[in-house]
């Protein structure tokens, strides 16, 4: 059986299609699955490259998804042909957050999907969209279900309320679907004006080119009436952070997921406190979370936005496209 590893200490030279043994037959409770595709996160990418330090041999990537090959007794969830899509924690299964790392994380604590069977407790998955590929169904467990936390579950999202997202990458994207499928007015910024172009033929409503605005928090103001937006998801971190809270309103809600501008720095603690917003750390969701964005995704008004897909063995390619930056939605693997 083919899988996709990384050696360490870590790198996308050290990325290596290895043989593993076949999993075999599922036990009580437990599913065999075929798997057929990934997408990929920065979260993969931390591992890939050994900024997490997995262990030697760690099969990658958090997403997976695939059909049902047999079942295990007890199983009454699942029967053999079902399309399936994995969770990001499979030990959190309802309820508030208790996960506070990634030691049970696939892909990183854990052997990820980057392989062609698994076998694993029925609880670890969900049911995939109805009418999804492999590639698009891959996008929900990580980036999908994110945005969906942040907006729906957390958020409290309601039509005609204001949305900020900053950039292009698969959450923000996701976000920008989701808040338009919800009835809620979106504003989205990025570098480049042909990926905001792409933005607005989504439903972008508003648009921000932040190299050429510096201070797009005061624009989103500008653009607002001056009220600023009910919520940001907020992908930079410390280097965007300032600026998302000029951009809420008083009272509002930002989603704090990302952390591509670094791990640390100050806070303008002033004007949060005058903003009386909520400033929210979250990584991911629950499988009952899954399951509630899977039943809104099978009505059929949203699909992914998949910018390209690379065969399993061209994953280290993969990463390289999304180091670039140069991608628009999510990136896919499949096999």
């Amino acid at each position: 059986m083919r899988a996709m590893v990384v050696r360490a200490p870590g790198g996308l030279d050290r990325l290596e299609l290895a043989e593993r043994p076949d999993p075999g037959a599922p036990g009580p409770g437990q599913i065999r699955v075929a798997l057929h595709a990934s997408t990929l996160n920065y979260h993969d990418f931390g591992v890939a490259n050994g900024r997490a330090r997995a262990a030697d041999g760690r099969v990658l990537m958090a997403d997976g998804t695939g059909v049902v090959e047999a079942v295990g007794e007890g199983v009454a969830e699942f029967a053999p042909g079902d399309h399936v899509v994995s969770c990001f924690f499979p030990d959190w299964q309802a309820g508030p957050p208790t996960i506070a790392d990634f030691s049970r994380t696939p892909g990183d604590g854990i052997d990820g999907f980057a392989q062609e069977h698994v076998v694993l407790p029925a609880t670890a998955f969900t049911h995939a969209p109805r009418g999804f590929s492999h590639v698009e169904a891959a996008t929900i467990t990580t980036a999908g279900l994110t945005a969906w936390r942040a907006l729906v579950v957390d958020g409290a999202l309601r039509p005609g309320d204001t949305v900020l997202a900053l950039g292009t990458g698969g959450v923000s994207i996701f976000a920008l679907q989701l808040a338009k499928m919800i009835g809620a007015r979106v504003i989205i910024t990025s570098y480049s004006d042909e990926k905001l172009e792409r933005a607005r033929a989504l439903g972008a409503d508003e648009t921000i080119n932040y190299r050429q605005v510096e201070n797009w928090g005061a624009r989103v103001r500008e653009i607002t009436d001056g009220r600023g937006v009910d919520h940001v998801v907020e992908v930079g971190g410390p280097g965007t952070l300032p600026q998302s809270i000029q951009a809420v309103r008083v009272g509002g809600h930002i989603s704090l997921i990302g952390v591509l501008t670094g791990r640390g720095g100050e806070i303008p603690t002033a004007l949060l406190m005058a903003r009386q917003a909520r400033l929210q750390g979250l990584i991911v969701g629950s499988r009952r979370n899954q399951q509630d964005f899977v039943r809104a995704l099978d009505g059929g008004a949203l699909r992914p936005v998949i910018d390209r897909i690379f065969p399993l063995e061209q994953l280290a390619d993969a990463f390289r496209h999304e180091e670039s930056g140069s991608h628009f939605g999510k990136i896919g693997v499949e096999w």
